[in-house]
């Protein structure tokens, strides 16, 4: 949904607005945009992600080229955002998303992969368990 939204941005007066899930905010300005997060959102993204941006006016910010695919892939991961529809490829914008983080932020992107490959291995039984 856009938001006609009249302020300022890290990069200058915003244009558009458009709320990406309560609390984070995708803007644009003229040259340039990013993400923007209110203090309380920041909350939702992982110690890795909030690195990734700066603070700036009491909020995260999070800039366009490199650092913006950080927030969106927390929020995919976590079932808060969906890829557009007007997205017409969604698995190719998400393998973008992928290698933008990969290349520009690799610890954030070591710390995601690690917290998804403990989530995938599988638990296992302590000898008391067998023993039953």
């Amino acid at each position: 949904m856009f938001i006609r939204y009249t302020g300022n941005s890290p990069w200058g007066e915003i244009d558009h607005c458009e709320e990406l899930y309560p609390g984070f905010y995708l803007v644009s300005t003229p040259s340039h945009g990013g993400i923007q997060v209110e203090r309380e959102a920041a909350m939702l993204l992982s110690p890795a992600a909030r690195k990734c941006g700066f603070r700036e006016r009491g909020c995260l910010w999070f800039e366009e080229d490199c650092c913006e695919p950080v927030v969106l892939r927390e929020l995919l991961d976590k079932g808060l955002w969906r890829i557009p529809e007007r997205i017409k490829e969604p698995e190719a914008y998400e393998r973008s998303l992928n290698r933008t983080i990969e290349e520009y932020h690799p610890e954030y992107w070591a710390a995601r992969q690690k917290k998804l490959n403990k989530a995938a291995k599988p638990k296992q039984k302590s000898c008391k368990d067998i023993s039953r």
